[in-house]
């Protein structure tokens, strides 16, 4: 109960700052982009549309989350109160990804995109990896320039692998790299079990990391080490 209740309490927090409208605007904007291709490009075409922003957007937004938070000492109640650092983590996760699953399912749908599972799960198991890394770094910057600059090398290592694999400039050995299994899923193509295996030991070594980012935040919390 408690976890639903915090993961509500994000999606109103998000929707209060233009989360859902800025979504809104980008997903109308990219069906006219997909429209505006021929139909053989579509495919691949919205399979780098949803990768490249709804499926990271958490890597995105984390940083504004946290430092809105932090403006409203928010990390400061959250300490004193029976939330867990792991509740914390889910929620904001879930919250996310919630919106990049819709926004990925209506781009998917746009370009007619026959697996729409795929797109969903790829989607899903990406968005929950791109959050946790903005959640790290997130708890360790103290202004949004900050972040950007932060989050430069994470998208070179996450997202240019990925875009080379897609078009099939990568080698065959990094078939099971992270970010390239999810864009295969995306893609819909096959992906190997322990390609799913690999981004599943991701998102739990990410999800560690990410619980302690947050518990080291709040022991800190105005400025007093707790």
């Amino acid at each position: 109960m408690r976890l639903a209740q915090l993961t509500l309490w994000d999606m109103k927090f998000q929707a209060k700052y233009g989360f859902y409208l800025l979504y809104g605007i980008l997903t109308v904007l990219y069906i006219v982009i997909l429209f505006a291709l021929p139909e053989e490009w579509r495919g691949k075409a919205a399979a780098l549309l949803i990768f490249s922003d709804p499926a990271a957007m958490g890597l995105f937004f984390m940083g504004a989350v946290v430092l809105l938070e932090k403006s409203q000492k928010v990390p400061c109640a959250l300490a004193t109160s029976p939330v867990s650092a792991a509740e914390y983590v889910i929620a904001q996760t879930v919250s996310l990804c919630s919106i990049a699953l819709i926004v990925a399912g209506i781009l998917a749908l746009a370009a007619k995109l026959p697996h729409l599972p795929g797109v969903l799960l790829g989607t899903a198991l990406s968005g929950i990896m791109f959050t946790l890394l903005g959640i790290v770094i997130a708890t360790k910057i103290t202004s949004l320039n900050q972040f950007v600059l932060y989050t430069v090398p994470v998208e070179v290592i996450g997202f240019v692998p990925a875009i080379l694999h897609l078009f099939k400039l990568m080698p065959t050995g990094f078939g099971n790299y992270p970010a390239n299994v999810c864009m295969d899923m995306i893609a819909g193509n096959s992906v190997s079990v322990a390609g799913l295996l690999v981004v599943i030991a991701s998102i739990l070594i990410l999800f560690f990391l990410a619980e302690r980012s947050i518990l080291k935040m709040w022991k800190s919390a105005g400025g007093v080490k707790l």
